[in-house]
């Protein structure tokens, strides 16, 4: 990938405030697909993910990826002449992005009132836990909390054990891609009426947004889903399988057609045409018996072998991978998905590259991490 390329939202200029991961990963997303992102931190330690993650002495290992293609220009909102500085970035870009709680955008004349007087255009983003009206608009909220009150927390892990959560911040980055998603729609919407408008995503909602129609289910059939660890109830197989060499092998065969070549590759054609598995409700009445049938047969395969007899039969599968998997899989290799740079601290680091991918107008990455106020000097 070129590293000079201009990406589809080059030209637009994106004012970043705030910390942490629901407001910057959006500014990643938009860095990436090359907007200019100027990025405001405070003078004491900048954003708290400069130490967030694995660490080593210089720093997060994370910061260079949430960071990439972004200005650092430190300021303190409660001095005059940092607002000031601020403030004026405020109309003379096309977006500002913040995450703080509702209401501190007002408090240093950085809110969508005040700015639009002399930048119509602008479109303001919030992300926030609740949303920037209702009863509980006020309260902090992180992206744990948004997870449990969008309803994925009750659905994840195992059903006789507590409520889990997977292993990355996903209320957090899921608000994040609301928040491009509604900023692009609405530059959309400025090219037709030449005005701004606000953007408000609430990291719950980001999360009930995916929660397909449990709402529902519930409502109108009275069928509360919950948890069910590995699986979808009634949905089988789908699962994760172990093999011979110790991996774990998640087939997809629940669908009729993928289930009787499934049938194939396991040499027991006859399971395709048996009542007790031949439809997809069936099968899903006996899920847990067809896991360990499947189960049994994965377990004396190597993992190489099982994919590769699977690929044959054109069932779907693939291995549950690691960071590590990941590093050294063709595919990712193959499509640009491990990228490597030198940080600014002279550490060599491998970051995942640029989603989606544009056909005419790739994104990339331009710059990595910056160092705290690298880019003050610019603005003052």
């Amino acid at each position: 990938m070129s590293a000079d390329t201009d990406g589809p939202l080059s030209g637009v200029r994106v004012l970043e405030l705030g910390n942490f991961i629901a407001g910057p990963f959006a500014g990643q997303l938009f860095g990436d697909y090359g907007a200019e992102v100027i990025k405001i931190e405070s003078p004491d330690g900048g954003d708290p993910m400069r130490r967030w993650g694995v660490t080593v002495d210089s720093g997060s290992l994370w910061w260079p990826t949430i960071a990439r293609n972004k200005q650092s220009v430190v300021a303190d909102l409660r001095d005059a002449d940092d607002l000031a500085m601020v403030q004026q970035l405020g109309t003379e870009c096309d977006v500002v992005l913040e995450n703080f709680r509702p209401g501190t955008l007002a408090k240093f004349g950085l809110d969508y009132s005040t700015l639009t007087v002399a930048n119509p255009g602008v479109i303001v983003t919030h992300v926030s836990g609740f949303g920037q009206t209702g009863p509980r608009s006020s309260e902090a909220g992180f992206g744990s909390i948004g997870e449990a009150i969008g309803g994925i927390r009750h659905t994840t892990g195992d059903a006789d054990r507590a409520p889990a959560r997977c292993g990355i911040s996903l209320g957090d980055s899921l608000a994040a891609m609301f928040a491009v998603i509604g900023t692009l729609a609405a530059l959309h919407e400025r090219t037709v009426s030449g005005k701004g408008q606000e953007v408000d995503v609430a990291i719950y909602e980001a999360v009930a947004a995916l929660m397909e129609s449990s709402m529902a289910d519930y409502d109108v059939a009275g069928v509360l889903r919950s948890r069910s660890g590995g699986t979808l109830r009634g949905v089988a197989p789908a699962n994760a399988y172990p093999t011979r060499d110790g991996s774990e092998v998640l087939i997809a065969g629940n669908a009729d057609a993928v289930f009787a070549r499934l049938c194939t590759a396991m040499d027991q054609p006859e399971m395709a045409s048996d009542p007790m598995w031949a439809t997809h409700g069936a099968r899903g009445e006996r899920e847990h018996q067809l896991d360990g049938i499947i189960a049994d047969w994965t377990k004396t395969i190597d993992s190489d072998d099982l994919l590769g007899l699977l690929r044959e039969h054109s069932v779907p599968a693939g291995r549950v991978y690691t960071a590590a998997d990941m590093l050294t899989d063709e595919h990712y290799l193959a499509r640009e998905m491990v990228q490597r740079f030198t940080s600014r601290a002279g550490i060599d680091t491998a970051m995942l590259g640029v989603v989606p991918k544009f056909s005419r107008t790739p994104g990339s990455i331009r710059d990595v991490g910056p160092v705290l106020g690298e880019h003050t000097n610019l603005y003052r």
